[in-house]
């Protein structure tokens, strides 16, 4: 049976059932997906947006608090923050386009409550260096792990490493869905328990509110997509791991900066993102030839227009800076074949270098 046998039959056996909202298959995916992470909970909600925003509240993150994160990322990492009526406090990147950690403890002040480090584009971040200096100021670790589907720091999945972690299933992720889904994951039962209050109106019983809520569940319907989706997750990271591999040995010879992978960590490619100082030519280049790319993300959130009234000043974080005139994210996906890349790499070395 192939997988869309799979997940038809899925959706089939949903429709007859008449029941969409929190059924078995949303209980059965938060099971089978936490203990993949191997981690205690797993609370699915409508989008990965919903799962940082709940996580930072679960974790007790409120109006006043200041939350350090990364400047390199989708906006919804630095929402998630100002939705709770926190501050996002952002710290520059290293050379795996990730928070760098020796950066974040001359950012902490007393108004710290948490740090939200991102596993950009599939590739996990210093987790443990992120975890000491939590310990040693009392403050929270929120793992954003929306890019990072299986991913591994020393052998362990990421999501697993902080208070609470936040994970999307929009299509186009590792673990997509049809639509809009997330779930945060903990091993704290007080925070699991707040988030499953959080999810649904604050209500632990029907009509019984104990606290301000949402209405963010995932849908029967996307869990039980996930559900069959989920049985491939590893193989479709091993095919993105072995495409990457691919990309780095013929890259090697055309002068552009390739992805930092560390020793210690499993890289899972949600994103193959190279430097080149051309950019803009690059990519005006491979899609006249028919081959499409795209820039995460071309202006750091900390210059974002919405973030104005932070008063960020231009070049003060000037390694992220300098990055986003330079990246462009290649085709990864799963079914790439080696004679497509090979293509790719082809057009690549036809655009002169400066």
């Amino acid at each position: 049976m192939s997988i869309k046998d799979e997940i038809d039959k899925a959706i089939k056996e949903v429709l007859n059932s008449g029941f969409f909202i929190l059924g078995k298959n949303v209980e059965k995916f938060e099971n089978e997906f936490s203990k993949y992470c191997n981690v205690k909970h797993g609370i699915g909600v409508a989008s990965g947006t919903d799962a940082l925003k709940i996580a930072l509240l679960a974790c007790g993150v409120k109006h006043g608090d200041e939350v350090i994160t990364t400047p390199l990322s989708a906006i919804a990492t630095s929402f998630s923050i100002s939705y709770v009526g926190a501050t996002p406090i952002f710290v520059d990147v290293d050379e795996t386009y990730n928070i760098d950690v020796n950066k974040i403890e001359e950012k902490i002040s007393k108004k710290t409550k948490a740090i939200l480090p991102v596993h950009l584009y599939g590739n996990p971040c210093d987790i443990d260096i992120i975890l000491e200096i939590a310990k040693e100021h009392d403050l929270k670790v929120i793992e954003d792990c929306c890019q990072a589907h299986g991913a591994e720091y020393k052998r362990i999945k990421v999501g697993s490493f902080g208070d609470a972690s936040a994970f999307s299933f929009y299509p186009t992720k590792n673990l997509g869905a049809y639509g809009d889904g997330g779930m945060v994951l903990t091993n704290n039962d007080e925070i699991s328990e707040k988030v499953k209050l959080l999810r649904n109106y604050g209500q632990k019983k029907k009509y019984y509110h104990l606290i301000n809520g949402f209405n963010s569940r995932l849908d029967e319907l996307q869990a039980a997509i996930l559900r069959v989706k989920l049985k491939k997750l590893e193989e479709w990271n091993d095919k993105r791991r072995k495409n990457a591999k691919i990309y780095n040995e013929l890259l090697k010879k055309t002068g552009v900066t390739l992805p930092v992978e560390k020793m210690c960590v499993k890289h899972v490619y949600h994103q193959y993102v190279i430097r080149i100082k051309n950019r803009d030519k690059l990519q005006s280049w491979l899609k006249s030839k028919g081959v499409m790319t795209d820039i995460h993300y071309p202006i750091p959130i900390h210059l974002q227009k919405v973030y104005a009234p932070l008063e960020i000043k231009k070049g003060s974080l000037q390694i992220v800076e300098k990055f986003i005139k330079e990246i462009i994210s290649l085709p990864i996906y799963p079914e790439l074949k080696e004679e497509q890349i090979e293509k790719i790499i082809q057009l690549i070395s036809q655009v002169e270098l400066p």
